[in-house]
């Protein structure tokens, strides 16, 4: 299933069953609160944590079509840039260089 059809169909499915549609800042917190349960799956080693993963893609899928933005472009576009960006380890972590893209 195509990442598009998989977003409407997380949509259709918030419809048949009357979850919200219509409050955005309610799904970001949604979302957020799927992070968290998935974030504490990893630290105390569940099984669960797959089904974890899977309902932050779920939420972020249906926040997507309830705003009209097609992630699977934005993920293809967001991960060519990503793939252009240089990096410089700073430290334990990677700092980007602003401007900085292989050509």
């Amino acid at each position: 299933m195509e990442l598009q059809e998989m977003q409407k169909k997380v949509y259709e499915n918030k419809i048949k069953h009357g979850f919200n549609v219509t409050d955005v800042p309610k799904e970001f917190c949604y979302l957020y609160g799927e992070v968290a349960e998935a974030y504490d799956a990893y630290l105390k080693k569940k099984d669960d944590l797959g089904l974890e993963l899977a309902d932050i893609a779920i939420y972020l899928l249906g926040l997507s079509e309830i705003l009209g933005i097609d992630l699977k472009d934005n993920i293809e576009k967001k991960m060519e840039i990503n793939a252009k960006r240089k990096y410089v380890k700073d430290g334990k972590s990677f700092k980007k260089i602003e401007g900085a893209f292989d050509e």
